[in-house]
């Protein structure tokens, strides 16, 4: 079972240059993309995004695709998604695709323009949000990216920046759907004591003892939120709490020739002006190789 977890259906910012520019929090994806082009009329460029990350660059970019399909297509296609039922070259597949390039392919939408996505350290591109004057206003990353900001995440705590939930579109009755992975827990060898322990981990107060040390976030619904630590945690929680949808990384689940290799080079090919159906072809290819 689920136990640590790291939300990913996050959206970073500067709350000092939303107030400034009188940018309001998006509810929906419509507002997210509204708000995006203004932001480009008023000069401001919308998005820090960077995918770069060694031997596992594009990771970040599955990330986008993953909390996209969940936005544009049923929970159940994201199963079958998961298990290749539903090919990575179909229709729903293609269409999410489309929908990060509407954002990481746009020159107006990104610090340093489309081209450069693919290049950027995915831990530098947040950056942006705190340079003068701002390179970006948003970046859409998981709960563990303030240990990447310039002071370590001390930015988080004293206001310098905030986070919103990743909206849905208002137009697909999708809910609130939510992305996460983190750390699971698994039976290895079966015995008295250890199912045992796995019925003591299974109660909110083994939970909520984590909670109260600061960087423990949790998927127990049956907790205390007051038992966090700190009020970004608690509204990651509340994030949690309040989701109809949760799927676990889709790229994690995958076989790993796919999930850490097609999935993540391909992605990177995309962000360097490979077309979609391109994009999707291929992985489809490699994932029909190993059946």
């Amino acid at each position: 079972f689920a136990f640590k977890m790291d939300l990913k259906s996050l959206v970073w910012y500067s709350p000092e240059q939303f107030e400034d520019n009188g940018y309001e929090i998006p509810t929906t994806m419509e507002d997210l993309i509204a708000l995006s082009d203004q932001m480009v009329a008023d000069g401001n460029t919308p998005w820090c995004i960077g995918v770069e990350s060694g031997n596992a660059t594009g990771w970040t970019a599955t990330d986008w695709m993953e909390d996209l399909m969940l936005r544009t297509t049923s929970p159940e296609n994201y199963d079958r998604w998961v298990s290749n039922d539903l090919p990575f070259n179909s229709p729903e597949v293609l269409n999410a695709m489309e929908v990060y390039g509407q954002f990481s392919r746009n020159d107006d939408y990104v610090a340093g323009g489309a081209a450069s996505v693919a290049t950027t350290f995915f831990g530098d591109a947040p950056k942006g949000l705190f340079t003068s004057p701002a390179s970006c206003m948003m970046h859409r990353q998981a709960s563990f990216i303030p240990a990447f900001f310039p002071k370590k995440g001390e930015e988080v705590a004293n206001g310098e920046a905030d986070f919103f939930y990743f909206p849905p579109y208002a137009s697909k009755d999708l809910g609130n759907p939510v992305l996460g992975a983190g750390t699971l827990w698994t039976m290895t060898k079966d015995s008295p004591a250890t199912r045992a322990f796995f019925e003591f981990m299974k109660e909110p107060s083994a939970h909520e003892a984590w909670m109260s040390q600061g960087t423990f976030l949790t998927a127990h619904k049956g907790v205390n939120l007051d038992a966090y630590a700190t009020p970004a945690l608690r509204k990651q929680g509340e994030i949690l709490a309040n989701a109809t949808t949760f799927r676990f990384d889709a790229s994690d689940l995958m076989p790993g020739a796919i999930g850490a290799g097609a999935f993540w080079s391909e992605m990177t090919a995309f962000a360097n002006g490979q077309d979609a159906k391109t994009t999707a072809d291929n992985i489809q290819a490699a994932w029909d190789a190993i059946k």
